[in-house]
């Protein structure tokens, strides 16, 4: 056995590159570059509501020092990175979306009663420091320039300094109660529950940044309306739909709210199906869940089913007006003053009624929707709403009592997504039935007298939905 290397494990990812170090090198490369300038952005259209946001905050924790950590890249593979994510708590308090430098943290002094914010963050280095060229993760060569303390100062519309002020800063106050959202150091439970649950009713900025990430979540179906014909018959014909959905995420959007699900056949009855390597035949539905994220890291939710040759059979067409019949209900009652959890018993007792009708259960729709029994929960097991925003499940460190039995207030984003699974080996349903699957979600905003359904330029009514196929096509 060869004698242990005194290099460190950490640092042999390195081994592959040819830097030079030499200091006739560094003075040649830190010499005669133009300036940067020092031109100011303009103020980020959510700067103001993302300072209301942080006066929330510090209201809610006077007397503390509250830390809200960025997050620090993710590892992929070795010396590669997942694309960047800030922590949903960060972006909701500085709207500073996929434009945020990895490892910022926001500090919000509440022990004042102003509330005083700074940001820190790592700006661009100086020509002069060898990170310029050398570090592969934050150099200006590898990832481009970073923005300066004032260029952010004046697009956020808080305080900034240099994130290698930070130790330093949490030392002079150590004795200060420290509260903070970290997923390295630990989050404390109660900041983390609130800055969720203030998330439930978005402002007029954040539901601008939804209508962005429908719409473009609608391109993105219509492309793979367009794309379909590639799809049928191809060995990876799902994978053919993830990828028009995707590029559409990409040119309009940041990135995917969430790994899309293309589901051709049985696969639609797998709730969370994501490898999308299977075929696509012409007989089959589709189901297609995805959304795009768009630069302010909120993103859409939306699905549809649809006849793969534009065309629903009758056994199709039959399960998909019962899943529509459940949305439709759950529409009908959505409004300010209803309670949440409504919006799911609703939708359950069309699924319930359809079980009994079609014979899959003994009981009746009544029996079984009593909390002992749920037999018709077989064919939908997941709920029928959740909160959408800068998460795809957004606010889920609320309190469950909170999120279930809260009253519907006007600027809520929630999804209204009943379905029906009926998978291929269940012997309970009726042979021409099996291997269907269908879901409906739409994204809906509350309004003062009901919901507006901001994803209605995507068809729902089986003739609607045909009429749309052709004409992609």
């Amino acid at each position: 056995m060869s004698e242990k290397s005194e290099q460190k494990i950490a640092d042999r990812v390195n081994n592959r590159s040819h830097r030079p170090n030499s200091e006739e090198f560094m003075r040649f490369i830190g010499s005669n570059w133009a300036d940067h300038g020092d031109d100011l952005p303009q103020v980020h259209p959510g700067a103001v509501y993302a300072a209301a946001r942080r006066r929330q905050i510090a209201e809610a924790f006077a007397g503390k020092l509250i830390i809200i950590e960025a997050g620090p890249l993710k590892t992929r593979s070795n010396d590669s990175d997942y694309r960047y994510h800030p922590h949903a708590a960060f972006s909701h308090l500085t709207a500073w979306g996929s434009a945020t430098v990895p490892d910022s943290v926001l500090v919000i002094d509440a022990r004042d009663r102003a509330g005083v914010s700074t940001l820190f963050f790592r700006e661009t280095a100086g020509r002069n420091s060898n990170e310029f060229f050398a570090n592969p993760t934050i150099g200006e060569f590898w990832v481009g320039a970073r923005p300066t303390l004032p260029q952010v100062a004046t697009l956020l519309h808080l305080g900034t300094k240099n994130l290698g002020e930070l130790d330093e800063f949490l030392s002079e106050n150590s004795g200060a109660d420290i509260v903070r959202i970290s997923e390295e150091a630990g989050s404390d439970d109660k900041l983390l529950e609130f800055a969720s649950e203030i998330r439930f009713v978005k402002d007029e900025w954040e539901i601008a940044e939804m209508r962005k990430a429908v719409a473009a979540s609608v391109s993105g179906f219509e492309q793979v309306a367009r794309t379909m014909k590639d799809a049928i018959g191809h060995e990876r014909g799902e994978r053919v739909v993830e990828t028009a959905f995707y590029s559409r995420a990409r040119i309009e959007g940041n990135d995917l709210g969430y790994d899309t699900i293309a589901a051709a056949g049985a696969h639609a009855c797998i709730l969370h199906w994501i490898v999308n390597d299977g075929p696509i035949r012409g007989d089959e539905l589709l189901l297609l869940d995805a959304g795009v994220e768009v630069d302010s890291l909120y993103t859409a939710d939306v699905t549809r089913t649809l006849p793969v040759n534009g065309k629903f059979s009758p056994a199709q067409r039959k399960v998909y007006d019962a899943v529509l019949e459940a949305a439709d209900a759950v529409f009908a009652i959505a409004k300010p003053g209803v309670k949440f959890r409504e919006l799911h018993a609703t939708a359950m007792k069309v699924i319930a009624a359809k079980a009994a009708e079609w014979g899959l259960m003994q009981l009746t729709a009544e029996e079984s929707l009593k909390p002992e029994n749920q037999h018709h929960r077989r064919w939908m097991v997941h709920g029928t709403s959740h909160h959408l925003g800068l998460d795809v499940h957004d606010c889920a460190q609320a309190r469950r009592e909170l999120y279930l039995e809260q009253e519907l207030k006007p600027g809520m984003t929630f999804t209204i997504e009943p379905a029906l699974y009926l998978q291929p080996d269940d012997l309970l349903v009726p042979e021409e039935l099996r291997g269907i699957g269908v879901r409906i979600e739409d994204d809906v905003l509350v309004t003062e007298t009901g919901v507006e359904n901001l994803s209605a330029a995507l068809p729902r009514k089986p003739d609607d939905v045909e009429a749309w196929m052709a004409r992609f096509a």
